[in-house]
Order: structure tokens, then sequence, then C-alpha cells
């Protein structure tokens, strides 16, 4: 688990409920900006991570559970 695979979970969690990562954190109730890429790096360039909070959000919408959610981190 790293900070590529977490995101790309994200992305494929998007794509599998036919939306953009905005559309995903709009659904979820979140900022539409919350995972746009711009978003996962600082100006520094520090990796910027995912909240469990917002994470949880985007699986209940999604009818997933964390059980679910390592199968959309493989990497490409």
């Amino acid at each position: 688990m790293n900070h590529e695979s977490i995101w790309n979970a994200i992305d494929r969690i998007a794509q599998n409920q036919n939306l953009s990562v905005s559309g995903l954190a709009k659904k979820a109730g979140l900022n539409p900006t919350t995972f746009n890429k711009s978003k996962r790096l600082s100006d520094q360039g520090q990796e910027r991570w995912p909240s469990t909070r917002s994470i949880t959000k985007v699986l209940e919408i999604s009818k997933l559970s964390w059980k679910d959610f390592p199968q959309f981190m493989v990497d490409v």
C-alpha cells in the first residue's frame, strides 16, 4: 500500500461508478476538488493523502466496504 495505490483506488472507484473524481467527491458530500490530481501533492512536492473519512464516504455511496477497497488498489 502506497500513496499511488490509494489514489489509484479512488480513481478506479470513480470509474466504476461512471463518475469523474470530482463527481465522486460531490456525490459523497465532499468538496468537488477533494480528489483532483492537482491536490495529491503539495506545492513543495510532498504527498497529500486522502482522509479515512473521505474514503469512507466514497465507499458508502459506492455501496462498497473497506474489505472491497484493496481490489481497486492494484497498480497499473
